[in-house]
């Protein structure tokens, strides 16, 4: 199964996805796609027991330039994922997660 949380959206500024429940999943993995904008971001995959508190899955970070599409999976999750983001510039996006049990 694959989970649109951004199309096409533009940012300026900090932002975090929408939280997406995967309890149910063994795999995970993060398609980013910069689609506009001439900024660069870097992505931090986020993990929650209940999907209103958060912190970071591990200390990786990815980084997204434009016209770039960055993929890395997700392992070790608990029930809820979403991706915080620090953008520098102007981006547009396109976030999916794949996942499946």
């Amino acid at each position: 199964m694959t989970a649109v949380l951004e199309r096409d959206t533009t940012f300026d500024t900090r932002f975090a996805t929408e939280p997406y429940e995967v309890a149910w999943a063994s795999e995970a993995r993060w398609f980013v796609q910069h689609v506009g904008g001439d900024g660069t971001a870097t992505y931090v995959t986020q993990v929650s027991p209940d999907g209103l508190t958060w912190c970071d899955l591990d200390d990786l970070e990815h980084v997204v330039e434009p016209g770039g599409l960055v993929s890395w999976p997700a392992t070790g999750f608990g029930h809820w994922l979403r991706l915080r983001a620090k953008v520098e510039g102007s981006v547009q996006v396109r976030i999916h997660l794949a996942v499946k049990a």
